[in-house]
Order: structure tokens, then sequence, then C-alpha cells
């Protein structure tokens, strides 16, 4: 009888991180709300299959940041946005979900030519460096 508590002993103690690791988190910033929406022109729409992302207060380095609303294309057929959102002083970034999964967004995408307003674009002219 002994040697089956202690084999249920080590058993469950060795089962209890792998319980564990199943566990869920979600991640969420606290800084207090945001500042009130900023009003802006809408530009007209590019083409049908452009969505309009709403702009949006985000946080950075504990302050909110303004991100002005802009015409995309979704990541893959069927993804729809969920825009950024704050529950009880947290904040929830604006992600892309669907049916192949979510895509969160970068803020470090916003001025590469990977945005679709810059995608079609030409390259911007390479710096002078005071030379004629």
């Amino acid at each position: 009888m002994r040697k089956i508590l202690q084999t249920l002993a080590i058993s469950a103690f060795l089962l209890t991180p792998a319980a564990a690791a199943n566990a869920q988190v979600n991640f969420g910033i606290t800084i207090g709300h945001p500042p009130v929406e900023r009003a802006y022109h809408v530009p007209p729409q590019p083409s049908p299959e452009y969505d309009w992302i709403e702009g949006y207060w985000y946080p950075d380095a504990g302050h909110y940041k303004w991100h002005n609303g802009y015409w995309t294309r979704p990541p893959y057929q069927g993804a729809y946005w969920v825009a950024p959102y704050h529950v009880s002083g947290k904040y929830y970034a604006g992600r892309w979900e669907g049916r192949r999964g979510n895509l969160d967004h970068d803020h470090h995408w916003d001025r590469g030519r990977q945005r679709d307003e810059h995608r079609d674009a030409p390259p911007p002219p390479p710096p002078n460096n005071g030379r004629r």
C-alpha cells in the first residue's frame, strides 16, 4: 500500500506542470482610459476590396499615441478587423481574425512600404546630403 501511495504522489507531482502548461493566458496593458477620439477626414475608398480601419489611441511607453485611420486590404479572404478596445483600464490591441487564424497589428508596419497606401507608390528619392 505504501508503494502505491508513493507512486501516486510522484505521478501527481510530475503531471501538475503539464496541466499548468495548457492554461490560457491573456495580456493587457493598464495605463487608464485613452483620450477622446479625434475627428478627421476619411479619404475615398481606393477600390471595393479595401476595408477602412478606424483611427484609435494605443499605448506606447506609458502614454497614448494616435493611430490615423487608413484603407487596407485584409490579409486573406474572409478576414475581418477587430478594433482595439479598453476594458477596466486595460488595452487590447486590434487584430485581424478569420478562419486562417489571427494576425496582430504591428505599428512598425505603419510607415513601411507593405502598407497598402504605400505599396504602389514610387520609392522616395535618396537624400542628396547637400550635393547637387
